[in-house]
């Protein structure tokens, strides 16, 4: 099971608010994008420099600027969208596409229903979001449909995810790093992830 879990003290006291279940939808909201911007700063970690030109108040000095490396970030809908805005905050210049894909409760697949995506997807990092990695079907469709439109450089981003859904996604894709803030014990016989924080579109959105 390949993963890099994000364990900064600020994601992990913030995670264990946000699985609390006393904890409101605003509140679950305003945690889930804090945790996002957090996780993106280490995802980001390793993004290319170089030195410019720069004329301070007192003098000129060379300093290091990112390199124009384009970033994209894809939310898998519905919950991935309650991530974005957090990432916005630390990259505002990253374009946004969407993915929409959900999981037949019976089934427990994946069901395709919308993809648009920027133009030139093929030249950017694209970071795939979703709080939940479950069975990791819905995680694997998003990747195979961003591939199958050109795209080269993907990661995926998750708050929670069961080893069932790392692995599904290190099968299908080993090419694409992923990225959570915990892996938990299992899924349940329902396909949620045990302990997790229940159904994450459910509690961003105030829906039953």
């Amino acid at each position: 099971m390949q993963v890099k879990i994000i364990d900064h003290p600020l994601i992990q006291h913030k995670l264990s608010l946000i699985r609390d279940i006393r904890t409101g939808t605003k509140e679950f909201r305003e945690l889930l994008e804090e945790i996002s911007m957090l996780m993106a700063f280490e995802l980001t970690r390793n993004m290319p420099l170089e030195e410019t030109q720069i004329e301070t108040p007192l003098t000129t000095c060379t300093c290091k600027m990112l390199s124009g490396k384009k970033i994209g970030v894809v939310p898998i809908l519905r919950a991935g969208l309650g991530m974005v805005n957090g990432i916005l905050k630390l990259i505002p210049a990253a374009k946004v596409g969407h993915i929409g894909v959900y999981r037949d409760h019976e089934t427990l697949k994946p069901v395709e229903y919308y993809c648009k995506l920027p133009k030139d997807v093929a030249d950017r990092e694209l970071i795939v979001i979703d709080p939940m990695l479950a069975t990791g079907g819905s995680s694997v469709a998003a990747i195979d449909m961003l591939k199958a439109r050109g795209a080269r450089h993907i990661k995926l981003m998750c708050l929670v995810a069961a080893p069932e859904g790392v692995n599904m996604v290190n099968d299908h894709h080993p090419d694409v790093e992923v990225y959570v803030a915990a892996v938990d014990s299992h899924l349940n016989e329902h396909g949620y992830i045990v302990p997790g924080l229940g159904d994450a579109g459910d509690r961003i959105f105030g829906t039953k």
